[in-house]
C-alpha cells in the first residue's frame, strides 16, 4: 500500500481543485458567448420573433337563430360563409403580399388596398376584412399558397340562407353590414364591425333574439400569423329560434298565382289573428343582399316599376272599391237608416244634385235589399244609404272597424291608410265637405285608402263574430334545445261596431256574393266549401263619358285595380283572405280566382289534419 506524504496530498488536491476550476470556467465561457451571440449578435432578430410569436384572441361569431313556418319547416338557415382577411403585423411587405394576393385569385388589387387603406386606423393586428363569402375555388387556391401569403387568414363563419329564394322575402326580411354609428349606440353587444344585423322585416324586428353571443379563442401564433397552438376556446351561443304562423306552402302557392303581376294576397286565421299568407310581388331574393348587394343588383331594383322593395301587404295604400260596402252596410244598418227589408231602386244610375253618379251596371239591378245589394255589388243602393248615414259616420265606422290606423303587426313601416271625414277636409284642403262625395266614399272611392292587411283583418272579424285581432306572425321563439323561451299569445284589439244581428245580414250578402245565382264573385264557387265575399274595382284613372277608349287600349298603369276579401268555410271559417292585383281591371276574373285557389287548399289540408291528427 502507498502512502502519501502530507504534501503530496495537498499537491493532489490542489491540482484537483485547478481542474475542476477551468472546467466550470470553459463551461460558464461558452454559456457567455452563446448569450453573447443571442443578446448581441443576433438580439434584434430574436427580439423581432418573439414579439411576432404572440397570444391572441380571436372572436369566434355566433349563428343566427333558424326561422320556421308554422309546420316546422325550415325557411331561413344558416351556411359556412369563407371570408379572406389579412392581419397588416404578420403580412411582412404588405403591397408585395396582396398583389401576389391579387393574382391568384382574379380580383383587381386596387379594390384590396382600398380596404386597407380604409380600415388602416385600426390595430396593425386587428384583421382587415378583404373579401367576404370567397367561392370554393378561391378558399383552394388561398390555402395551396399559404405559406406564400403572410398576414393573410380564412375565417370560416356562418351567414344567412334563404332557402325559397324570394319566398315570403318581404316578411322574412334581409341582413346588411352594420355601420360604426350604430355600433356607437350600443344597442348590438354582440356585433363587430362588419357583422350584419337585420335590416327589413323579421330579421329587423327580432333581432335581440336572432343575434347570439359571440365566443373567443386565446390562441398562440408565429411570426406569419399562422396559429400554433390553442390555448383556450369560449364556444359561441347560437341565437334563439323563431316559429312563425306562416303556411310556407300556402305562401308559395299565392306568389305562383301572383306571378308576372303586382300585388298582394294576405290570409289571416280569424279565429287568432295567425298570418298565414303575406305575399307581395313583385318580390326579390335577400340572398342577394349577404356580403352586400351589387349596384347593378340595386339599381335593377329600385327601377323596378312594380316597386318589388315595397311591402304592398302592409306598405301599400289604395282605394277599398266596393269591399267597403261592408262598412257601409254596417254603418246604415246599425244606425237603423236600412234594415233587412229595405229595398231601394237601381236604374242604373242616381242624380244627385246636378250630377249622375252611376252604377257600375249600366242597365240598373232593379229593387235590391241590403243582402242582394252586396251580393250584386250595386253602387246605387250604397249612394242611397251612403248620402242617409253621412260621411262623419262612415268614418265612425270604418275606423271602429279597424281601418284608418296601424293593425300593430310587428313589421317595420305600415301605413296606416286614409278614412276622410268633413274636418279633414277642411283641415286639408281649406274646403267644405260636398254632399256628392260621400257618394263615393260609401263605394270605397273618394280619399279612402287602406291596405290589403287591413282588409284582411276587418273580413276575419266579420267572418269570426265581429272580433278583431292583432296580426301575429310569430308564435314561440325557442332555444337550441327545443325550449320555448317566449310564447305570443292571440291579442284581441278590439270588435266591430256593430250587433250579431247586424253581422248576421252582412256574412248573408257576403255569402251571396259568391254562392248567389247573381252574385259578383258566382264564377269561384267551389264543390263542398262555402265561400262568403266580396270584389271590387279600384277606379285608378277616371274615363270621361264622351272617352271611347276601350279598356285593353289603355295605358297599363292606368287600369283598374282589382280586390276580392273572403272567409270559408261561410259558417265556421278557418281561413280569411284579402288579395289586391294591380290594375287587375276586375275583382270577380283577377283577385277572385287566386282566394279560391288558396280557399280550397287550405281547408283541404284543415281537414286532413282533423281527421288525421299530428
Amino acid at each position: 500500500m502507498i502512502e502519501f506524504s502530507k504534501n503530496q496530498e495537498k499537491d493532489w488536491i490542489k491540482q484537483r481543485f485547478i481542474g475542476v476550476s477551468l472546467c466550470i470556467i470553459f463551461v460558464f465561457s461558452l454559456l457567455f458567448l452563446r448569450l453573447v451571440y443571442l443578446q448581441i449578435i443576433k438580439g434584434e432578430e430574436y427580439r423581432l420573433l418573439s414579439e411576432k410569436n404572440a397570444v391572441r384572441l380571436k372572436s369566434i361569431k355566433s349563428s343566427r337563430g333558424l326561422i320556421f313556418d308554422r309546420n316546422k319547416k325550415l325557411l331561413v338557415d344558416n351556411r359556412p360563409s369563407f371570408n379572406l382577411k389579412i392581419v397588416l403585423e404578420d403580412a411582412g411587405e404588405v403591397e408585395d403580399t396582396v398583389k401576389k394576393l391579387a393574382v391568384i385569385i382574379a380580383v383587381p388589387f386596387e379594390e384590396f388596398m382600398n380596404k386597407i387603406v380604409r380600415a388602416k386606423n385600426g390595430a396593425v393586428y386587428k384583421p382587415i376584412l378583404l373579401k367576404k363569402d370567397i367561392s370554393r375555388d378561391q378558399l383552394a387556391i388561398v390555402e395551396a399558397h399559404k405559406f406564400d401569403l403572410p398576414g393573410i387568414h380564412i375565417d370560416i363563419e356562418p351567414t344567412r340562407y334563404y332557402i325559397h329564394k324570394k319566398s315570403a322575402a318581404h316578411l322574412l326580411g334581409y341582413l346588411g353590414q352594420i355601420n360604426s354609428k350604430e355600433l356607437k349606440t350600443g344597442k348590438y353587444p354582440n356585433v363587430k364591425s362588419g357583422d350584419s344585423i337585420g335590416r327589413y322585416g323579421i330579421e329587423k324586428q327580432f333581432e335581440t333574439y336572432l343575434q347570439g353571443k359571440r365566443g373567443g379563442r386565446q390562441v398562440e401564433v408565429d411570426a406569419s400569423g399562422r396559429t400554433i397552438k390553442v390555448l383556450k376556446t369560449v364556444e359561441p351561443v347560437a341565437g334563439l329560434d323563431l316559429n312563425l304562423t306562416l303556411d310556407l306552402d300556402l305562401q308559395q302557392t299565392a306568389e305562383r298565382l301572383l306571378e308576372n303581376r303586382s300585388g298582394a294576397v294576405v290570409a289571416i286565421d280569424p279565429a287568432n289573428g295567425d298570418i298565414l299568407v303575406l305575399a307581395s310581388n313583385p318580390s326579390f331574393d335577400q340572398n342577394d343582399f349577404i356580403g352586400g348587394i351589387s349596384q347593378k343588383k340595386w339599381v335593377a331594383l329600385i327601377s323596378n316599376p312594380g316597386k318589388p322593395m315595397v311591402n304592398k301587404a302592409i306598405q301599400a295604400e289604395y282605394p277599398p272599391a266596393s269591399t267597403y260596402k261592408i262598412i257601409t252596410s254596417l254603418a246604415a244598418l246599425e244606425e237603423n237608416h236600412i234594415n233587412i227589408n229595405t229595398t231601394f231602386f237601381c236604374p242604373g244610375f242616381l242624380k244627385y244634385g246636378n250630377r249622375t253618379y252611376r252604377c257600375w251596371n249600366k242597365y240598373g239591378h232593379g229593387d235590391l235589399s241590403v243582402i242582394d245589394g252586396i251580393a250584386q255589388s250595386c253602387d246605387v243602393f250604397f249612394y242611397h244609404s251612403g248620402v242617409k248615414v253621412g260621411v262623419d259616420k262612415l268614418a265612425q265606422y270604418a275606423m271602429g272597424s279597424g281601418l284608418g290606423k296601424k293593425t300593430g303587426i310587428l313589421l317595420e313601416n305600415e301605413k296606416k291608410g286614409l278614412i276622410p271625414t268633413s274636418a279633414w277636409k277642411k283641415k286639408r284642403n281649406k274646403e267644405s265637405w260636398q254632399g256628392g262625395e260621400t257618394l263615393s266614399v260609401a263605394i270605397g272611392q273618394s280619399y279612402n285608402l287602406v291596405t290589403p292587411l287591413q282588409m284582411a283583418v276587418l273580413t276575419a272579424a266579420v267572418g269570426n263574430g265581429g272580433t278583431l285581432y292583432r296580426p301575429r306572425i310569430v308564435k314561440t321563439i325557442k332555444d337550441g334545445y327545443g325550449q320555448v323561451v317566449k310564447k305570443f299569445e292571440p291579442e284581441i284589439t278590439g270588435g266591430l261596431p256593430a250587433s250579431q244581428e247586424t253581422l248576421n245580414i252582412v256574412r248573408k250578402g257576403l255569402l251571396m256574393a259568391v254562392q248567389g245565382n247573381r252574385g259578383t264573385a258566382k264564377k269561384i264557387r267551389l264543390q263542398n266549401i262555402e265561400i262568403a265575399g266580396k270584389t271590387g274595382t279600384a277606379q285608378v284613372y277616371s274615363i270621361k263619358k264622351n272617352d271611347k277608349r276601350k279598356t285593353e287600349e289603355m295605358k297599363y298603369s292606368l287600369r283598374d285595380h282589382a280586390w276580392f276579401v273572403s272567409y270559408a268555410p261561410a259558417d265556421n271559417p278557418v281561413i280569411a283572405i284579402s288579395v289586391l292585383v294591380e290594375h287587375g281591371e276586375h275583382g270577380s276574373s283577377a283577385a277572385a280566382p287566386i282566394a279560391a285557389a288558396l280557399i280550397e287548399q287550405y281547408t283541404q289540408g284543415h281537414l286532413r289534419k282533423k281527421i288525421i291528427p299530428e
